[in-house]
């Protein structure tokens, strides 16, 4: 386990590094650089320990703990969200310390109850509620689907830090814990990864309650997050990006997603990448066989466009199952604010364009158009039209 690291004078980082991570939320989310589930010890006149970590890691993190602080000094346990990523070794942490109360939400109560089936002493908080500590004191800000109904943040005075749980956070199982010590690029990637595809189907209320922090006017030195990075060096530069990301983000870019089985479908897309550069050559443009990325991937990318295309041919009346799980991925997420378009090939059965279509308007996306379909395989006349197509396409968006 990765050496546990001072944060500030009265607060040290008791976590899990776990590198070798590949996925996340089950199969569903690819992570590329791993992850940490951040837990929290503020020592003062009391002695509170913010969140746990997985259950895997649970009993190796419980004898790193105790060769730290002795349970029986910890006063109380504040856990901030309890998704089982950071509740998972409270279990056996309350074995240890049966009688230490354990702050959280109303519905954090419930969650934890119904994952660990433990019977402690829940003391109930919500937002403008203080734990006095000493020299410090904690102040518990609700954050309620941020991302999950139970989600609340802690502000620990004198300290000035925010242990803000998943908001501002990343899966990134950095060698360093602070954000001025890690890959900069890798950071701001995962972080951005990590809004798009947990935090953009709760944009609307993540600036609300950005809004109501920020008019606490309270001092922040630094945020403590429980995935990745403590933001340490200019702390405030994540909370800015979030409400920029949080307001219909996009940038000059368009993701064409598809698959293909016999190329057809390929080089319409290929034909519609020249027709949108023809038009707008500053335009950057994502081509992404919806089979040579994962879903995490693609959604990122679609985060980041102002338009997108999807594609497919039809195969036994219905797409190709890569496209149906990222057309799912779209409809979960809930995206807006971006145009979007269909298009597919086809033998004797046209239906992949409509399927499409169908899918997208279940969504808040634009559909500009009704979609274009090519028979068999693209020639000189379909491939003109595919370049007319993708170039009409971007004069609309």
């Amino acid at each position: 386990m990765k050496k546990f690291v001072d944060v500030s004078k009265h607060v040290k980082w008791v976590g899990v590094v776990d590198q070798d991570i590949k996925t996340f939320h089950g199969e569903e989310l690819e992570l590329s650089n791993g992850t940490s589930y951040n837990s929290y010890l503020i020592r003062d006149e009391k002695i509170v320990l913010v969140d746990t970590v997985i259950q895997k890691y649970s009993r190796e993190w419980l004898q790193e703990l105790k060769e730290e602080i002795d349970l029986d000094t910890i006063d109380y346990i504040v856990m901030n969200h309890n998704e089982p990523d950071h509740s998972g070794a409270l279990k056996d942490l309350m074995k240890e310390i049966p009688n230490t109360p354990i702050y959280c939400t109303a519905k954090g109560k419930e969650i934890i109850q119904a994952y660990h089936s433990i019977d402690a002493e829940f003391r109930i908080v919500k937002t403008g509620d203080t734990l006095e500590l000493g020299e410090t004191n904690l102040t518990f800000v609700e954050m309620k689907m941020l991302h999950w109904p139970d989600s609340m943040a802690s502000y620990l005075s004198q300290d000035n830090i925010l242990f803000s749980n998943d908001a501002f956070g990343q899966h990134y199982g950095a060698n360093a814990l602070f954000n001025d010590e890690c890959d900069q690029e890798i950071l701001w990637d995962e972080s951005l990864k990590y809004y798009a595809c947990i935090l953009t189907p709760f944009s609307a209320m993540i600036k609300r309650k950005i809004d109501e922090i920020l008019s606490f006017n309270l001092t922040i030195d630094q945020i403590c997050t429980s995935h990745g990075v403590i933001w340490r060096k200019n702390p405030l530069e994540i909370v800015t990006k979030y409400m920029e990301w949080c307001q219909d983000y996009k940038e000059d870019q368009v993701t064409i997603v598809y698959d293909t089985m016999w190329e057809t479908t390929r080089k319409m897309a290929e034909s519609m990448a020249d027709g949108i550069r023809s038009k707008s050559p500053s335009t950057h443009i994502m081509l992404m066989n919806a089979c040579k990325y994962s879903e995490t991937e693609i959604l990122t990318e679609i985060f980041k466009s102002k338009g997108v295309l999807f594609g497919s041919p039809t195969i036994n009346n219905r797409i190709l199952p890569s496209m149906a799980a990222v057309l799912e991925g779209v409809k979960g997420i809930n995206f807006k604010g971006k145009s979007v378009g269909s298009f597919g090939s086809y033998g004797w059965n046209c239906r992949s364009v409509g399927i499409i279509n169908d899918l997208l308007n279940t969504t808040a996306l634009t559909v500009v158009n009704d979609g274009l379909k090519v028979n068999w395989n693209l020639n000189k006349d379909s491939k003109e039209i595919c370049f007319e197509y993708g170039a009409d396409f971007v004069e609309q968006i």
